[in-house]
């Protein structure tokens, strides 16, 4: 697998980027958020997934890990495949998906082209069970944890929800989101949070 590409963008599209790579152009499948990031003939790094099927092979590209993280979550769920991902992906940041998710908002999902009610609420549904998942795993890395603010604080909590589904584990957000300010809004403690860890 191909962790990431790191070279020269020397050309995009509309749903793809060119990075060029010791010679080597490389065609890769984005959104429009990341597109928005990159410049034309500067040196850029995208986080990469590879897809192959019987008939292609496809390389996805992310400007930061989160959003690498969110496609991947995406694409587990039956019936989202690339570029339906991609879809929400460009419409909608990470940190709007995981807030739709822990509010249980299927109709901000229903921006993205190719994505209906139904669908919708499949990956609201599933999305939340991946969050349980986090909660209820033995690894020490839950959502809830021990004697912490988390536990007590219904918005920080659900900032930890969020942040799960974008593949953080409480272990890394906890201490941050300790320190914010607990009656801030749940998209004000992930922004904050995202910040600071970089």
């Amino acid at each position: 697998m191909i962790y990431s590409v790191k070279g020269t963008l020397i050309h995009t599209e509309s749903g793809f980027a060119v990075v060029e790579c010791n010679g080597i152009g490389y065609k890769v499948q984005t959104t429009l958020n990341t597109l928005k990031q990159l410049k034309l003939n500067s040196v850029v790094t995208l986080y990469t997934h590879m897809n192959v099927r019987e008939d292609a092979v496809e390389l996805f590209g992310f400007y930061s890990k989160g959003e690498l993280s969110a496609f991947k979550l995406l694409i587990s769920i039956s019936g989202v495949g690339p570029k339906v991902a991609l879809a929400i992906l460009s419409e909608l940041t990470f940190e709007q998906i995981a807030m739709s998710v822990s509010a249980s908002d299927y109709k901000t999902l229903t921006r993205a082209s190719g994505v209906g009610p139904k669908l919708a609420q499949r990956i609201v549904l599933e999305l939340k069970d991946k969050i349980k998942g986090f909660a209820t795993s033995d690894d020490g890395d839950g959502i809830v944890s021990k004697g912490s603010v988390i536990a007590d604080t219904g918005n920080i909590s659900k900032a930890v929800g969020a942040l799960a589904v974008l593949g953080y584990s409480a272990a890394d957000v906890t201490p941050i989101l300790s320190r914010l300010d607990p009656s801030l809004t749940v998209e004000q403690l992930i922004s904050a949070t995202l910040k600071q860890m970089g």
